[in-house]
């Protein structure tokens, strides 16, 4: 008996969409709208987060040593350094390094590589190239460093942390993140009440139009349950139409897109990230349309059949 009774809901859910076509077709093209937003959201959110990763493996704190500085004492402060739960990786440059890499940079300026040569010793110093798990964890490494500096007093073998000259980028590239994330969890709250709203406003007038077989079936003593169980359906409905469909449009998209964002955004392509991800994104868009539909249906039945 239930079986059949889910049956027949079903039935008339299906029947509720195609009998308002047209009604249907564009609170779909809402939802589509809606959901193409929010996965677009997904796609913008990767590519940023690819982005600044790739620009955060470029930044670190520079500590650069004196030239009397003992290696041993260097490589204690590395290990020191490395235990900060903050900090990803520390890399030793010795002095004989670091003048062969500036060197190698300068090659083709003569007047650099003769002033080395008269000079006719080694002036640069030692180096420790720091980077952080986040970005926002650079300047708490920066004061670890400056109070390890302090407590040395006169046997300190620190002669610049670079910092205070990167600390512009690194909390610009903070403020950029942060920005992004609240600038998308807007976008996602406004789309999804614009969504519910239109849902809303369908299963209700889906509602109106059936007032007399909702009438009837009251008479003849249907549950509530079983009056409200199709619009429902015709929400979920929604939902699973829009995601499909949603999901349509990102492929030739992201097909297109995708060399252009490789060249663009350094090695992010988009299609590649689409394929890849397909299940993920397909879920939770289908998900949120299927919620969407169920939350709109839901209150209009509330309101509307008093049930």
């Amino acid at each position: 008996m239930l079986v059949i009774k889910i049956k027949r809901i079903i039935k008339a859910g299906f029947f509720n969409f195609w009998r308002n076509s047209w009604v249907s077709l564009a609170t779909v093209l809402i939802v589509v709208i809606t959901l193409f937003m929010i996965g677009s959201l997904i796609f913008a959110r990767a590519v940023l987060k690819f982005s600044l990763n790739s620009i955060q493996e470029k930044v670190d704190i520079s500590v650069y040593f004196k030239n009397d500085a003992g290696e041993g004492d260097i490589l204690g402060l590395r290990e020191a350094v490395l235990k900060l739960p903050e900090v990803k990786d520390a890399t030793y440059i010795s002095s004989d390094e670091a003048l062969a890499e500036f060197k190698e940079r300068h090659k083709n300026n003569t007047l650099i590589t003769q002033s080395l040569d008269e000079l006719g010793e080694n002036p640069l110093g030692a180096s420790l190239n720091i980077r952080a798990k986040e970005i926002s964890q650079y300047e708490s490494i920066a004061k670890f460093l400056g109070d390890t500096d302090k407590s040395a007093g006169a046997d300190s073998i620190i002669y610049k942390i670079n910092y205070f000259q990167n600390k512009t980028v690194i909390n610009r590239l903070s403020q950029i993140l942060s920005s992004a994330n609240k600038l998308g969890l807007t976008l996602s709250v406004i789309l999804i009440a614009l969504s519910i709203l239109v849902t809303f406003n369908t299963i209700r007038l889906a509602i109106y139009t059936a007032k007399e077989e909702i009438g009837v079936m009251r008479l003849v003593g249907a549950s509530n349950k079983f009056i409200s169980g199709p619009f429902i359906i015709e929400g979920v409905m929604y939902g699973v139409i829009g995601t499909f469909v949603t999901m349509l449009i990102y492929y030739p998209l992201s097909l297109w897109l995708g060399p252009k964002s490789e060249i663009f955004f350094g090695g992010m392509n988009v299609f590649d990230y689409y394929t890849s991800n397909f299940p993920q994104i397909f879920f939770i868009l289908l998900v949120i349309g299927v919620l969407l539909g169920v939350i709109s249906s839901s209150i209009a039945v509330r309101r509307y059949l008093k049930v």
